[in-house]
């Protein structure tokens, strides 16, 4: 089905809702968000105005002052008011706000004398969701509503804000566009036999299809590190006992997170913090120096070590430099450099201040990874250059400026879906398959690309994507 059919679903007129649309607990200001057809007579029932009236219309777009009464004509609150009609509103609809003042009870209170006056409680993301079915928004930009509330960073934030304005579906489209031009010319050769494509014709149709393959792989190949700016990575420091490990982490999270002294063993369980790394959210973790031990909860710690270094994004392995120039430990630290993956981790040869004599990779052999970075946590030597190192490798060199990429696991599934079917109607082209066999692997495509944008998608689907939602938005 397409997304213009759900206008004239049942649950677009399923009653005008209400919700708190800011978040819990105190604030200087906390909003109450309507939306239906009984909006502006609900706001007229609950809200008196400075000389103690009641309003029956309200201008558009124009902040009112006044206070929320109960039924009893009793002040719940003193407020600011807000109407926005249809279809100059966030979802389409007459919406009117009520901009109380931000304490829970207070909001919760006005909430409820709403409820009271024909309200219904919104359901999650069911403010979105009537956006999307009103067509204020599609799928892909009300999807990015939440990514722009989520955003850690500002460079996920320039992510999300680019799905929002449509710029990822304006590109989703004019793949479409171009889907829809092939369709349209096959099909006239289908209906119109005499006017069979000839072999000029076809290369020109075999061309688009390539064109849209191309277009589609760039988007899927995309997606990885545009997820990466969505979601996070995650970092592990890890290295025998008393490298350092700690001072390092404290100082990428530029605070003393994590106990430092010169006992080894001092780190027995795994500190994590979030930061942000050249607009990357990165989840840090400090483990416990990885050696043999007696001590039974220093082994314990060990153990949550090892198991972080099989399901992290990235390894931060750390080495005592002065240690390293003197060749102490160091069949050990190999050991462990063999046993990680050489494009996932990142050598650290710290406390260079303290070396004796010249440390570099060399010393390693081809256990080394490709990325070493010589720091002195004590001194601040080479942190800004390990922040890079570890962007670099979760990126794989490459960032995401502002461009418009794909940050959604559902798009990329849509996207390799479509893919695979655009190879199909290629491969098939190319074997002389009858032309109405190439016209389905080519809808299905289109089809693929439309749950992107929302034309083509289950109502299932649209549930469980607003399902993940707030309240209130």
């Amino acid at each position: 089905m397409f997304g213009g059919d759900l206008m004239d679903r049942d649950y677009v007129d399923e009653g005008t809702i209400a919700a708190i649309a800011t978040p819990a607990g105190e604030g200087g200001i906390g909003i109450v968000r309507i939306s239906g057809r009984e909006a502006v007579p609900i706001l007229s029932r609950v809200f008196r105005d400075k000389f103690g009236r009641s309003r029956t219309s309200f201008e558009s777009h124009k902040m009112y002052y006044g206070k929320v009464v109960s039924e009893q004509g009793e002040m719940i609150d003193e407020v600011l008011a807000v109407v926005m009609l249809s279809p100059r509103s966030y979802t389409g609809e007459d919406v009117s706000e009520l901009h109380c003042h931000g304490g829970r009870m207070v909001l919760h209170s006005v909430l409820e004398e709403v409820l009271r006056q024909g309200a219904r409680l919104a359901g999650p993301g069911e403010f979105t969701k009537r956006a999307f079915v009103n067509g204020r928004l599609d799928l892909a930009q009300a999807e990015s509503v939440m990514d722009v509330i989520r955003s850690k960073t500002k460079q996920s934030l320039k992510l999300a804000l680019g799905g929002l304005s449509g710029r990822l579906s304006a590109r989703i489209r004019e793949t479409m566009n171009s889907l829809v031009q092939v369709v349209a010319h096959i099909e006239a050769s289908i209906d119109f036999p005499e006017d069979d494509i000839d072999e000029l014709e076809a290369a020109s149709i075999r061309e688009s299809l390539r064109s849209s393959i191309s277009e589609v792989e760039a988007m899927i190949s995309e997606a990885a590190r545009g997820k990466i700016y969505r979601d996070g990575v995650s970092v592990v420091i890890a290295g025998r006992p008393n490298v350092g490990k700690s001072s390092l982490f404290n100082a990428l999270v530029r605070e003393r997170r994590a106990i430092v002294t010169d006992i080894p063993g001092t780190t027995r369980d795994v500190i994590e913090e979030y930061v942000n790394l050249s607009g990357v959210p990165v989840r840090l973790m400090d483990t416990a120096g990885i050696h043999e031990t007696e001590d039974v909860v220093e082994r314990e710690g060990v153990s949550r070590s090892r198991e972080l270094l099989g399901r992290t994004d990235v390894t931060v392995y750390v080495v005592d430099a002065s240690d390293a120039a003197t060749g102490v430990n160091l069949d050990d630290d190999i050991q462990m450099l063999n046993a990680l993956p050489k494009d996932e981790t990142i050598l650290v040869l710290n406390k260079i201040d303290l070396a004796a004599g010249q440390v570099d990779a060399q010393l390693y052999g081809d256990a080394a990874p490709e990325v070493v970075v010589k720091t002195s946590a004590a001194t601040g030597e080479g942190l800004d250059e390990l922040e890079q190192a570890i962007v670099q490798v979760v990126t794989k060199g490459h960032f995401s400026a502002g461009e418009v990429v794909v940050t959604n696991a559902r798009h990329e599934d849509a996207l390799r879906r479509c893919k695979s079917h655009l190879e199909d109607a290629l491969s098939a082209l190319e074997r002389s398959v009858p032309h109405d066999l190439i016209v389905i692997d080519i809808r299905e495509g289109l089809s693929a690309l439309g749950e992107i944008t929302g034309d083509t998608v289950d109502e299932d689907v649209i549930d469980r994507i607003f399902s993940d939602f707030c309240v209130g938005k």
